[in-house]
């Protein structure tokens, strides 16, 4: 498998709430992530993808909701976002797409 085909593993997609645009205007992207990457792989991941200089990496875990399915019981899965801080003069403009 190739470097690249990792990198496009650890990062699912950008995020494009309110709250990751008001991140926007300081510095800062948000992407979801997968579940088991850790800060380090994120930091590489971005800077290899973008080829952008990364700051700070803050990560955050919501967890699955329980909701109802058809009338069963089901469980939505657990999701991880990346808060990623670029350097100065660095940006990443995620709404044209990869």
């Amino acid at each position: 498998m190739s470097a690249k085909a990792e990198h496009y593993d650890v990062i699912r997609k950008p995020v494009i709430t309110e709250k990751s645009t008001l991140a926007s205007e300081n510095g800062a992207v948000v992407f979801e992530v997968a579940i088991d990457s850790n800060k380090p792989q994120i930091k590489e991941a971005v800077e290899a993808l973008f080829g952008v200089k990364v700051k700070a990496v803050n990560t955050t875990v919501t967890k699955g909701k329980v909701k109802r399915f058809r009338g069963q019981l089901g469980k939505r899965r657990d999701v991880k976002k990346a808060y990623v801080t670029l350097e100065e003069g660095n940006t990443i403009d995620v709404t044209t797409g990869l």
